[in-house]
C-alpha cells in the first residue's frame, strides 16, 4: 500500500472519510468493516436499516457519503482504483468533487452511489456497484 505521506490530498480525503465511517459503524452499529468486497454486503444492510427508519436524506447524507467513500476505498485497495479530483464538468455530472478512476481509466462516483442506494434501495446495491466496476456483475 502507498505510504500516506506520498498520497495526494484527494486520496487522503477519501481514505480518511472511509476510516471515519469504519469507526462509526463499529461503535454505532457494532458492524466491523474490513475493506473487503464481501464487507459491502454489510454496508448494504446498514443502509437498508437506515432506510427503514425513514430519516430525511439530508440528515443522513454525511453518513451515506462516508459509506460511499468506504466503497471507493475498497476499490482502491482491492481493484487498483485511484482517488481523483473531478474537474468542473465532472463535478456537474457527478455532483461530487472527487471519486475514483478504475484501472481501465473509467471514472466512478461511489459517494453518489451510496446516496442512490439510500434513495432507491437494493436496485443500487453497493456490492453490485463494486462488481460492476471490476467487471464481474451478473445481470
Amino acid at each position: 500500500m502507498e505510504n500516506i505521506a506520498r498520497q495526494s490530498p484527494v486520496a487522503m480525503r477519501g481514505s480518511r472519510i472511509a476510516a471515519d465511517v469504519v469507526v462509526m459503524a463499529r461503535e454505532g452499529a457494532r458492524v466491523r468493516l474490513d475493506y473487503t468486497p464481501e464487507s459491502l454486503a454489510l454496508v448494504d444492510r446498514v443502509i437498508e436499516g437506515i432506510r427503514r427508519e425513514k430519516p430525511p436524506a439530508a440528515a443522513v447524507a454525511p453518513t451515506l457519503l462516508g459509506f460511499g467513500a468506504y466503497v471507493g476505498e475498497v476499490l482502491v485497495r482491492e481493484a487498483g482504483a485511484a482517488w481523483v479530483d473531478f474537474d468542473a464538468g465532472q463535478r456537474d455530472i457527478f455532483g461530487q468533487s472527487f471519486g475514483i478512476r478504475s484501472s481501465d481509466g473509467r471514472l466512478w462516483n461511489p459517494l453518489g452511489k451510496a446516496i442512490k442506494r439510500y434513495e432507491n434501495g437494493m436496485v443500487d446495491s453497493l456490492r453490485l456497484f463494486y462488481l460492476s466496476v471490476v467487471g464481474r456483475a451478473q445481470v
